[in-house]
This record gives C-alpha cells, sequence and structure tokens, in this order.
C-alpha cells in the first residue's frame, strides 16, 4: 500500500510535479496554443495539458453552456467545432513539448478522442472530473493500461470508489485528485482536508486540481501530501474564456512553482531538529556568557543574585555552567557588567 503521502524527496526522480492546465484558454487558435507551451515551459511546469474536444462524438446542439460567455458560438457544440485541431495539428503541438522538455498531457472526453490520444502516443491520461461516471470512456482509457489521473470534482465517495474499482480491472497505476468543481472556487470549498482522506482510503497517489485562481490553494494542497498540482493558465484574466477567472497567469505560475520547490527543498531529509546553515556562528552572536550585575568584591562569595547572562557567547563562563560558580569566592574585584573567567573564583 502507499502508506506515506509523500516520499522521501531522495527517493523521488522528480520535483513535486505541477501540471498546467491550457483547456480553452487558447480559444481555437493554434497560434496560441503553440505560445501557451513556451510560456508553461518557461515558468516550470513539468506538464502543459490540453483537453481534446472533438464536437461531433461529444456534443449535440442541444448541449446547454456552462456559463454563457460565447458571443460567437450559437451552440456549445458549435463552441467545441471551435476548439478543435486536426491530428497532424495536435502532432505539433506535442512535438513541440518534446523540444521543450515537458509532457504533453490531453484530456479525452469521447471515444473517438481517446482512440486519436492513442495515435499520438501519449504516456497517460486524465480523466475530467464530469466523467467520472462515464464508464464507456473510463473502461476504454483503463484498457490501455496507461496510468490514469482521475479528477473527483464531480464525484462522493461511493462515485470515487467505483471508478477506482474500474480502473484497478485492468491496473494500478492511478492518481486521484482532490476537485472541487466551481469557477473560480472560493477558499470554502478547496477541500483540502480530503487530501489525507484519498491517500488513506485508496492508498494511491494523490493530486489536486485547483480551480481557485490563486497560488495559495496548490502550495497548501502540496503542504498537506499532494504530489501533482494541477492549475488553469492563461496569459491574462481579462482574456476570454469560461475557466479564465479560475485560472492563474503566467507569472503567478511561476510563483507557484517557486513555492511548490521550496517545499520540496523543507522535506528534505535531516538531522533530528533542523538547525541553520550557519548554526556555529548563530551561536557565538546569540549565545550567552555569565557577568555580573553589580560590583563584586574580592573574597566575596558569588550567589545568583548576582549574576546576567550577557551576549556574546565565549567571553567567560558559559551561561550553562553558573550553578558551577554559585558559592565560589572571588579573588580579585570584579567591575558591574564585567564577564566572569574561570580565573576570577577560587578552586578553578
Amino acid at each position: 500500500m502507499y502508506t506515506r503521502l509523500l516520499p522521501p524527496v531522495d527517493q523521488r526522480t522528480m520535483a513535486s510535479q505541477l501540471i498546467a492546465e491550457i483547456g480553452q484558454a487558447h480559444d481555437g487558435s493554434l497560434g496560441m496554443a503553440h505560445a501557451f507551451i513556451d510560456a508553461i515551459a518557461s515558468a516550470g511546469a513539468q506538464v502543459a495539458k490540453f483537453q481534446m474536444h472533438l464536437a461531433h462524438a461529444e456534443s449535440s446542439p442541444w448541449e446547454p453552456f456552462r456559463t454563457p460567455f460565447s458571443y460567437e458560438d450559437t451552440t456549445r457544440q458549435d463552441y467545441w467545432r471551435r476548439m478543435e485541431f486536426t491530428e497532424e495539428q495536435w502532432v505539433g503541438l506535442r512535438d513541440h513539448c518534446k523540444e521543450k522538455g515537458i509532457e504533453c498531457l490531453v484530456t479525452p472526453f469521447s471515444l473517438a478522442a481517446v482512440e486519436c490520444i492513442e495515435h499520438l502516443g501519449l504516456s497517460r491520461y486524465k480523466l475530467g472530473s464530469a466523467d467520472l461516471c462515464n464508464s464507456l470512456l473510463l473502461d476504454r482509457i483503463a484498457r490501455t493500461r496507461k496510468p490514469v489521473l482521475l479528477s473527483s470534482g464531480m464525484s462522493d465517495w461511493s462515485g470515487l470508489d467505483r471508478a477506482v474499482a474500474g480502473v484497478k480491472r485492468y491496473h494500478d497505476a492511478i492518481s486521484i485528485f482532490q476537485c472541487t468543481t466551481a469557477y473560480p472556487c472560493p477558499p470554502e470549498a478547496w477541500g483540502l482536508h480530503c487530501i489525507p482522506v484519498i491517500a488513506r482510503r485508496y492508498g494511491f497517489p494523490v493530486g489536486y486540481s485547483d480551480h481557485s485562481g490563486c497560488i495559495h490553494a496548490g502550495i497548501a494542497a502540496r503542504a498537506l501530501g499532494a504530489e501533482i498540482i494541477e492549475v488553469h493558465v492563461c496569459f491574462d484574466r481579462r482574456m476570454f474564456g469560461p475557466d479564465v477567472k479560475a485560472s492563474l497567469t503566467i507569472d503567478e505560475l511561476t510563483a507557484l512553482r517557486k513555492g511548490l520547490d521550496m517545499l520540496d527543498r523543507a522535506e528534505a531529509p535531516c538531522q533530528d531538529k533542523p538547525a541553520a546553515p550557519d548554526v556555529q556562528n548563530l551561536k557565538q552572536v546569540f549565545g550567552r556568557s555569565l557577568a555580573t550585575n553589580k560590583n563584586l568584591q574580592t573574597g566575596q562569595s558569588i550567589g545568583l543574585e548576582d549574576l546576567e547572562a550577557k551576549k556574546p557567547a565565549g567571553r567567560g563562563i558559559p551561561v550553562s555552567e553558573y550553578e558551577r560558580v554559585l558559592g565560589k569566592r572571588l579573588i580579585r574585584d570584579l567591575a558591574a557588567w564585567e564577564f566572569i573567567q574561570w580565573d576570577d573564583v577560587a578552586g578553578e
């Protein structure tokens, strides 16, 4: 079983994975889709994720819009048709990702899209929240025996149980994403508490599919054990499209990547309690040495009421040794606030 939310950093082959979901942000423009690949790679994400909508196989003229946003599409099917790329164009997008050293990941929304993705030779699948109960599509993806990322945004536990069991009939290369289907998603609905629950319930790696429109949810999800963070991206939140309000800009994507990298470094193995890199110097600076708090005369016995701990360390008797000084008699006069040395007291 997958007993730990995250394996130790020195056992992982890569940093926590960041998926940049382009979705429909390209608005049907092939040039814009390629521009997103360049920007995503420069921001440090490891995966550029697209959606493959084939209008004839997926939709019908009766499909309603999720949100009324389009000024140029009469029906949602018209919108999906405008989002389509040819198989040759998909090959170009795949190859561009390879050139940039990032993975091309595509979510299918029909069996026809799965066949196209198989022709592209992509290494794994992401199944959207709305299709977790689409057993026809889920079974077809599972039969490829390729790793599958399941998004849980529209499923309760029983629905997620059925989806996981469906994939496990063929293989167990599964990652499960906590997700809330809201665009944008307010903090009270992020569902971060579900991340460790999913890990314990299924024993598979957990991801977080974020629709918050900010970097904070992804960083918090990573801290709670999510290994894969997926966010929607756009060039500007004034762009056209249904997911823009729930997206990160490229600059925000870069900031998220930096935050995830910091968490990866923070989780690196350490000896006992982690110390500052320059701890010895800091101990000297902030450490204390024993000093007097009043004028003391030769022959006087030192009491607790005569002592103070003053910075820095190394100027006299270490403050940790104060009990050895108590009751000792001075062999010379000491001025107030003077550091006490071992050769100032009798018997040392």
